[in-house]
């Protein structure tokens, strides 16, 4: 951009800071280097970012508030789970337990969990 495109600009949208600091002069270009940039691991980057400002990760101190779970709890009772039994359950109304299984298939079939939190959704409205 010439001198008087980024005045006008800046007349325009004079909120804009890029436009201000390259109006000002103190835009300058840079050079990257694409290969160096490629030779090093996201570990690597965000490492030396870190160490640029002493920036350190810290874990919140304190209890965990929530535990994340990424299996199923199932024990000896609950060997039997599937989608037959959940029907089964909403067919006689027990629809606690209905949703408890799906609940469970959910943990258990993760490319179908959107499939199942659909079905809870829909016997929690019903309810």
């Amino acid at each position: 951009m010439t001198e008087e495109q980024i005045s006008q600009f800046l007349a325009k949208y004079p909120w804009y800071e890029v436009a201000r600091v390259a109006a000002s002069g103190g835009a300058v270009r840079r050079e990257v280097d694409a290969e160096k940039i490629a030779e090093e691991s996201e570990g690597e980057i965000i490492n030396r970012f870190l160490r640029k400002n002493d920036y350190r990760i810290v874990a919140e101190e304190g209890d965990v508030e929530v535990d994340v779970r990424t299996e199923a709890e199932i024990d000896d009772e609950d060997d039997l789970v599937s989608e037959e039994l959940a029907e089964i359950y909403l067919a006689q109304g027990l629809k606690c337990e209905a949703v408890e299984i799906y609940r469970k298939l959910s943990l258990l079939n993760s490319e179908k969990s959107a499939y199942f939190a659909e079905k809870i959704e829909s016997i929690e409205k019903n309810n």
